[in-house]
């Protein structure tokens, strides 16, 4: 017996006053109706309808059940709109990990517009550069910034493909002058952070240099970095896509814009669903067009 369909059986026969109408309303016979009414009494092991030729009347047991079946179907009803209203409208909590430079640097640039988009999710931001556990964190979706992913458990959908680049302030330049070549960055003031102490750098023409950074400054926090650099403390690497409105604005300038410190890929992650959340899915195309325009 499938116990829901039987639930709301009963329930429309009492709403119907009647078998023959109950069984109009569910588009049955009101045998089916009578069968679904039957198991559902044996099940229980209570009558839960006093009925005749002439009347129905709900037992004391049936008026008890009456008033369960309707506050469990309503719930079961409301729940399964509030689902579905989801998946035409994102809605909803939203856990999201980003990396460091993502929820600090970049911010402003993504999370207002997401937000005027889609106000019915709510975001709860997290940002660390260490790869989470989504599922045992508890996160919807996680945005990485590394090397090319190796195969994972998780759905990756790439999201932009940016160099490294040497950057520095104008003002810096205008006191300690360009670097023009590898060698000559060890005279400069250099700006480090986490445990990029050593430079490979790479250029156009294919020379590779390695360059072990005698740091003028070096720090954990991405936004230190970027605030020294921009307030002309030295030179310091970034990706392309986080300083392209800093160059663009004249905020910072190349150094050696010939050569890069290799690619960085950016990553959205998220387990494997078969239907996957309207939320997740339109955050994600979200920062993929966010990124795309950081080409």
């Amino acid at each position: 017996m499938n116990q829901m369909l039987a639930m709301g059986v009963f329930r429309c026969i009492v709403e119907s006053q009647g078998f023959s109408a109950a069984a109009e309303r569910l588009d049955t016979t009101h045998s089916s109706v009578s069968r679904h009414l039957q198991q559902l009494e044996s099940a229980l092991g209570v009558r839960l309808l006093n009925r005749n030729t002439r009347r129905m009347s709900l037992t004391a047991a049936g008026e008890r059940y009456y008033a369960a079946c309707v506050d469990i179907l309503d719930r079961v009803e409301a729940a399964s709109r509030a689902v579905t209203l989801e998946q035409e409208r994102p809605s909803g909590l939203l856990r999201i990990s980003v990396p460091l430079v993502t929820g600090t640097l970049e911010l402003a640039h993504w999370l207002p517009t997401f937000q005027q988009r889609y106000p019915d999710v709510q975001v709860d931001l997290s940002c660390s550069d260490p790869l989470v556990d989504l599922v045992a964190d508890g996160f919807d979706v996680a945005l990485r910034i590394c090397g090319p992913l190796a195969d994972s458990s998780l759905v990756a959908r790439l999201l932009n493909v940016s160099p490294q680049v040497l950057v520095a302030a104008p003002g810096y330049v205008s006191k300690y002058g360009l670097a023009r070549s590898v060698v000559e960055l060890n005279e400069h003031r250099l700006l480090t952070y986490g445990a990029a102490t050593r430079w490979s750098l790479a250029s156009e023409g294919g020379q590779s240099m390695t360059l072990d950074c005698d740091s003028a400054f070096h720090t954990d926090t991405i936004t230190a970095l970027h605030a020294c650099a921009l307030s002309g403390g030295g030179i310091a690497a970034f990706t392309l896509a986080t300083v392209r409105d800093d160059l663009l604005k004249g905020r910072l300038v190349r150094i050696l814009p010939e050569y890069t410190l290799g690619m960085r890929h950016y990553y959205a992650l998220y387990p494997h669903a078969r239907n996957l959340p309207l939320k997740v899915r339109v955050f994600v195309d979200h920062m993929a067009q966010y990124y795309e325009g950081k080409l």
